[in-house]
């Protein structure tokens, strides 16, 4: 039976992505493919005006006009006190009339799009001031809200479901900025209130089980899939090493790669250091927008040599050692992944590691870290380290630069790891979480 399934766009609007915006970004088409109506609610800043045409352009645009003095005062007191009587969402008519192509890539699939004006921040503030989760209004008529994010939010009327990716802000408190106090008292505010939680890995369920209390029996492990489309999994090696070389100057197939987020849990600091150490001759590339306490951790790249001499047909010149790509379009960064010798992912923790899992679909080797939900999702299928041993990432990098014949078991072996999480499982995981709250 088909039913109607609302997705939060809490982290849909990021310019530049995150993990859990992929997250969202596929779980809306796994939705639709199970063949639900799915719905997705933002909270931008909403259009000054009841124009159709104003609001549409607004929801791609906010530089569309100041809101009222009424509508200015209104968020200054939901600023302060929260809103306690909810606050209404309201259909944004999407009619094709903005030309939104060069959306269409980080944009999730939705048969309606609702918008909240700033909902998820006036829900914080309220949860503050309150100690409550916040209604939203309006969309009432959903079967299923399946919240991404832990936001402190909920739609009367409908099964409320909460994904918990991971609990990093209580088992490693010093590599994030939350508010721990706040963020402990959200978490286990959704375990009790919510009809279901989801989470993306056993660690992670184990996890929010032993520390937030949430009983066996209201969490499910969906773990992730992978799902690259063919136009970008299946470049030919040709069409790949003209888009590395061309568009980054990088050698194909002779660099090494990091991306994501650039933040204390993933290590960056190591990987530079683990990097130099080795002396391979391949750059490292690092792609990530730099987040909470990145100085610290890139502190090694102005520290150390970061250039070297080589010679080609008796010219001598310097290349860089360490590359630095704040972003990369999706289709380019594909490309970068499958023109890469190894992909070097040493995260100190994760819920699930979608980089991992994207490499091996693509049959990049990867080195890749032993704690954590990671040899869950990488299995035998990649070369293990130590995530606090430098030492172990050196020796690994060597490994897979000296050794041919590992880099194409690797290769070999992680495609066959990623169908395990393909997206009819997925699927098939999802609709048992929703055929059981129902």
């Amino acid at each position: 039976m088909a039913r109607t399934i609302v997705i939060d766009g809490f982290n849909l609007d990021l310019e530049k992505g995150t993990g859990i915006a992929t997250y969202a970004r596929n779980l809306s088409y796994e939705v639709h493919s199970l063949g639900h109506n799915v719905e997705v609610l933002y909270g931008t800043r909403g259009a000054p005006s009841r124009n159709p045409l104003i609001q549409e352009i607004a929801f791609f645009d906010a530089n569309v006009g100041n809101p009222t003095w009424w509508t200015k005062f209104k968020r200054e007191i939901q600023s302060v006190t929260g809103a306690p009587f909810g606050i209404y969402a309201k259909e944004v008519p999407i009619s094709g009339a903005v030309i939104a192509t060069q959306f269409r890539s980080k944009m999730p699939y939705f048969d309606k799009i609702w918008n909240g004006p700033s909902i998820f921040t006036a829900a914080e503030n309220h949860f503050k001031a309150h100690k409550a989760l916040m209604k939203v209004r309006g969309i009432s008529h959903a079967d299923i809200m399946h919240w991404t994010y832990p936001l402190p939010i909920y739609v009367p009327g409908a099964k409320n479901i909460y994904t918990l990716h991971d609990l990093v802000p209580l088992r490693l408190p010093f590599t994030t900025l939350d508010k721990k106090r706040y963020y402990f008292n959200l978490m286990r505010k959704i375990v009790r209130t919510a009809d279901h939680i989801v989470t993306v890995s056993e660690t992670s369920r184990r996890d929010i089980i032993d520390l937030l209390g949430c009983p066996e029996d209201k969490i499910t492990n969906t773990f992730q899939s992978v799902d690259i489309p063919d136009k970008y999994a299946l470049k030919s090696d040709d069409a790949v090493q003209r888009e590395v070389e061309g568009a980054f100057g990088l050698p194909y197939k002779d660099y090494y790669l990091f991306y994501g987020s650039i933040e204390p849990k993933k290590n960056i600091g190591r990987i530079i250091e683990a990097y130099l150490a080795s002396k391979v001759k391949g750059p490292l590339v690092i792609v990530g927008a730099q987040a909470w306490k990145s100085e610290q951790e890139l502190r090694m790249i102005k520290e150390a040599t970061n250039r070297y001499m080589e010679t080609v047909d008796n010219v001598t010149f310097y290349r860089d050692r360490i590359r630095l790509f704040d972003y990369a379009p999706f289709p380019l960064l594909v490309s970068l992944i499958k023109g890469a010798k190894a992909l070097v992912f040493p995260s100190l923790y994760e819920g699930f590691g979608l980089p991992v899992l994207e490499a091996m679909s693509l049959g990049t080797p990867v080195i890749t870290s032993s704690g954590g939900s990671i040899p869950e999702v990488a299995g035998q299928a990649a070369l293990m380290v130590d995530p606090y041993d430098t030492k172990q990432i050196t020796d690994a990098i060597i490994e897979i630069d000296t050794n041919a014949e590992l880099r194409a078991r690797l290769s070999e072996a992680g495609p066959k790891q990623a169908a395990l999480f393909s997206s009819e499982r997925y699927r098939e995981r999802l609709q048992q979480v929703y055929d059981r709250v129902l």
